[in-house]
C-alpha cells in the first residue's frame, strides 16, 4: 500500500488529486491544512487530516513517518522557506521521494511575448519559487518539479511536458491535468525522478493566457 502526505491539501490542484485517490484501496493519505476552517467535511475514507504549519518542523516530524511520497502544494511568500523545511524533515525521517509544485517563469524559461507579459504580471513574486526549486534540485531526494501554465478549471486532462533547459510551451493548463500527472508519478514512483517539468496545454501558444 502506498501512503501520500499531501501539503497543502485544500489546493485547487491538490483537490483534483485527492478525488482521484479517494477510490484507491492500495493508497492511505495524510491531507496537511494550515486552516481548519478548509476542512470541507468530505474527505475521502482513505484520508485521514492532519492540522498545522509546514514550517513547524516537530509537528512535520510527527506526522511524516510511516509515508512514502511527499507531495508538496504550497504556495507563499515563504515558499523558499516552506521547501527548505520539508527537504530537512525528510532527510531527518528517511523519506525520498517528492513532487513539488511550483510555477512557470522561475528560470526566463518563457520565450516570446507571453514571457515578457509573464515576467510583467508575476516576475516579482517568482523569487522564492526559484529558491525553492534550487534548494529541492540539491537536496539529494528523488524529486520531481512541475512549473504549470496559467492554470484553468476546466473540466480536462490534456498536458504536455518540457524540461528544465527547454523554451517553455503553451500559455495554459487545467489543474485537472496537472493532478493527473501528480496520480501518475505516484502510481510509478520512478518515473521523472530528478526532472524539473513544464506543464502546458498542447496548441496554446499566444501572447497571454486567452483568459486575461
Amino acid at each position: 500500500m502506498t501512503s501520500v502526505l499531501i501539503l497543502g491539501a485544500s489546493g485547487q490542484i491538490a483537490k483534483w488529486v485527492i478525488e482521484s485517490l479517494a477510490a484507491r484501496n492500495d493508497t492511505k493519505l495524510t491531507l496537511l491544512l494550515r486552516d481548519p476552517k478548509k476542512i470541507s467535511g468530505n474527505e475521502p475514507a482513505n484520508a485521514k487530516l492532519a492540522i498545522g504549519d509546514v514550517l513547524d518542523k516537530d509537528f512535520l516530524k510527527q506526522i511524516m513517518p510511516g509515508h512514502e511520497i511527499v507531495y508538496a502544494n504550497l504556495t507563499g511568500e515563504d515558499l523558499d522557506m516552506q521547501a527548505r523545511a520539508v527537504i530537512s524533515t525528510m532527510r531527518a525521517i528517511g523519506v525520498k521521494r517528492l513532487i513539488f509544485v511550483l510555477s512557470l517563469g522561475i528560470y526566463d524559461e518563457v520565450p516570446g511575448k507571453f514571457g515578457e507579459w509573464n515576467n510583467a504580471a508575476i516576475g516579482e513574486a517568482l523569487a522564492p519559487f526559484r529558491q525553492a526549486a534550487d534548494a529541492i534540485e540539491a537536496s539529494g531526494l528523488d524529486y520531481t518539479l512541475l512549473r504549470p501554465a496559467w492554470l484553468t478549471d476546466e473540466d480536462e486532462v490534456d498536458y504536455e511536458l518540457t524540461e528544465r533547459h527547454e523554451p517553455f510551451k503553451g500559455t495554459v493548463v487545467s489543474r485537472k491535468s496537472v493532478a493527473d500527472l501528480v496520480v501518475r508519478i505516484m502510481a510509478s514512483p520512478s518515473l521523472h525522478v530528478g526532472a524539473n517539468l513544464g506543464v502546458n496545454k498542447p496548441d496554446t501558444d499566444g501572447d497571454k493566457p486567452y483568459f486575461m
